[in-house]
């Protein structure tokens, strides 16, 4: 499978990494519902097994819970991918969810995932949220510390603006190597500004939700958001909500419609339309089993063609 430089680090990644929030399984603020723990372990052995060099985690994923998942799935593996995780949002014993960015808080979150994952360093360590806000300097400063004593080879942040992110390099400290932002067909937003500044300063992309949390797979419909589970965090997301519902499955109608002239899904359109600009290094894709991985890894060497670049381009301008 391709791989890519991921910004100025030494990270050559595959196009398409697994990402492990619905792993986290439910029972927490911003869960999918149940997930069984084996059917992960299965999807994760499937996404490694077909090429696929990197995890996306984090320690809010499941309280813990996911990071803890992709350790035991890589128990006894040959061959180690690259695992990327997030600080920043830590819960209580209620399971009440806050956000810090205090040194004293980020370096224990870092302890904790190290413990979790079973390693001894981590290759990409990011600020999930720039929140609190007043807070990110303070927060990049621990990053830097906990770079300088070997615990995590690189840095990056989620979720962060240009301005944020100006923030951060302007304390000179580490480099930013990578940006994790939300990035896909329903919420395009990202290519005005954030796109080409981190193209400019050499700061890789990792998008999250490129498929926008199942939207976009060519499989989701109207009654199957009707029985979701009260603890799936889509329940209560706008593009899952009327009149946006109807819209959104309308473009994965069109993704499947241009993925039928070449034998593939609207799945590995959506994946494949995110990766088409230079600027997007890969995109984390999350599967619940290992039937869905195979039906993304195509997006890995798909190219959507010009033309249908723009008929994506053009639903997109007209239905906003």
């Amino acid at each position: 499978m391709e791989k890519r430089r991921l910004g100025t680090s030494d990270l050559d990644i595959t196009p398409i990494g697994f990402g492990s929030w619905a792993t986290g399984s439910g029972g927490w603020e911003f869960g999918w519902g149940h997930q069984d723990d084996e059917q992960s372990i299965q999807a994760i052995h499937g996404a490694l097994d077909l090429g696929v060099n990197w995890i996306d985690t984090a320690a809010i994923y499941g309280l813990g819970h996911s990071e803890e998942v992709v350790c035991r799935a890589l128990q006894g593996r040959d061959k180690r991918p690259y695992v990327f995780t997030k600080c920043a949002l830590i819960w209580d014993e209620k399971r009440t969810i806050g956000r810090s960015l205090k040194a004293e808080s980020v370096r224990q979150e870092c302890e904790a995932s190290l413990r979790r994952l079973g390693t001894d360093v981590i290759d990409l360590y990011q600020i999930h949220w720039p929140s609190p806000a007043a807070e990110i300097e303070e927060g990049w400063t621990a990053l830097s510390a906990l770079q300088k004593e070997g615990k995590v080879r690189h840095l990056g942040v989620s979720n962060f603006n240009v301005a944020q992110m100006d923030r951060v390099r302007k304390l000179d400290l580490a480099p930013i190597v990578s940006l994790q932002p939300p990035y896909s067909a329903v919420r395009p937003d990202v290519e005005r500004e954030i796109l080409p500044y981190c193209e400019q300063n050499q700061i890789g992309v990792i998008v999250y939700s490129p498929m926008q949390a199942g939207l976009l797979t060519g499989k989701m419909t109207a009654e199957r958001v009707k029985g979701f589970p009260a603890d799936d965090w889509r329940r209560k997301a706008a593009e899952f909500i009327e009149p946006q519902l109807s819209r959104n499955l309308r473009l994965a109608e069109l993704l499947g419609k241009i993925g039928g002239r070449h034998g593939v899904g609207a799945a590995v359109v959506a994946i494949a339309w995110t990766l088409r600009l230079p600027a997007v290094t890969g995109a984390i894709v999350g599967a619940r089993s290992a039937e869905q991985v195979d039906g993304f890894i195509g997006a890995a060497s798909f190219r959507l063609g010009q033309d249908e670049a723009a008929e994506i381009d053009r639903f997109i301008r007209e239905n906003p």
